[in-house]
């Protein structure tokens, strides 16, 4: 075990927390392998049909007696009727994004469930904070899908929200693919990590084997940031974000980039193997990722990892002569 707020909280033994990733952990496979592994699984419920939901809900109610959770954009055209769906359902773990909490915590608490909400800024961990979330999720520049408008790092954004929040729980997004990246996220002040591009590159994720094999191939560099008024995502660079990379710094008109970007979808990379012109959505830390393994073994390497890298450090009172 290794504890923290967060994992107290949550009551997980580990504080490490998979991503919900739309169609990566849209099922149960992956969140059941990573919470039995002793992190918190997360389904990603964004791009789910409600009956798929439910389904993939109870599979994961009979599949483990560990706390799980479900990632809800709010954004969802039929938000209200997911939120409706998972209060009959009560995850243990809610982990809301891209809207305001006060819409559902009332619920949520009553319920049962923690409430967990994903920021990108002191500004919005503060407002998250006063309404009375349990705990933040905090992104950084270096994430995979969508990162923080401002494009602020992870180290400095985390150490920022700790510094502003100090009363509530954070957990770090952003660029961590490994034990080392987890021990720097507790050193300034979070109590987990969450991990995406990671957990991308395991058997349970239930993408295409192209766009594991995309993600393998990258470098730290190999990653670029488009969608500028649209709604910035970071993928993998193919040909999709040259053409985009080519139209905003062109100047292109609103509604030809606008066009472009909705042409591409992540759907087409990740369910269909479209690694050229869909949206291979994946972190700067797909360059820090090798294999791909089993979700069990990528957690227990993280721990591994994790020790040794707290270990290596110089002990209280060291310097040198």
């Amino acid at each position: 075990m290794i504890t923290t707020p967060v994992t107290a909280l949550l009551g997980v033994d580990l504080p490490i927390i998979q991503a919900g990733m739309s169609w990566a952990s849209s099922c149960s496979a992956l969140p059941l392998a990573v919470s039995n592994a002793g992190g918190l699984g997360v389904v990603a419920a964004g791009p789910m049909r409600l009956p798929d939901l439910a389904r993939t809900l109870d599979e994961m109610a009979a599949g483990t007696d560990r706390p799980w959770a479900v990632n809800l954009p709010l954004y969802r055209a039929d938000a209200e009727a997911v939120i409706e769906l998972l209060l009959d359902r009560r995850p243990p773990v809610l982990i809301a994004s891209q809207g305001g909490p006060r819409r559902y915590l009332d619920r949520f608490h009553a319920a049962g469930t923690r409430c967990l909400h994903v920021v990108a800024g002191t500004e919005h961990a503060r407002k998250a904070a006063d309404a009375g979330v349990d705990a933040l999720v905090v992104v950084g520049a270096e994430a995979g899908g969508h990162p923080p408008p401002a494009m602020v790092t992870t180290q400095v954004l985390v150490r920022a929200v700790v510094r502003a929040v100090p009363e509530v729980p954070v957990i770090a997004s952003g660029g961590v693919a490994d034990g080392a990246g987890l021990a720097a996220m507790l050193a300034l002040g979070a109590g987990a990590a969450q991990f995406g591009t990671r957990f991308l590159a395991s058997r349970e994720a239930s993408v295409h084997d192209e766009y594991k094999a995309a993600v393998l191939s990258a470098g730290i560099g190999d990653t670029r940031t488009v969608g500028r008024g649209l709604g910035v995502i970071r993928a993998v660079a193919n040909d999709f974000t040259a053409r985009m990379l080519h139209l905003e710094d062109s100047g292109a008109e609103e509604a030809l980039r606008r066009k472009t970007f909705a042409a591409s979808s992540l759907k087409d990379a990740a369910l269909r193997g479209d690694v050229t012109e869909g949206k291979v959505e994946a972190g700067q830390s797909a360059g820090l990722i090798d294999s791909v393994l089993p979700a069990a073994e990528i957690v227990a390497r993280i721990v591994r990892e994790y020790r040794a890298a707290r270990d290596s450090l110089p002990p209280a009172g060291f310097c040198e002569a």
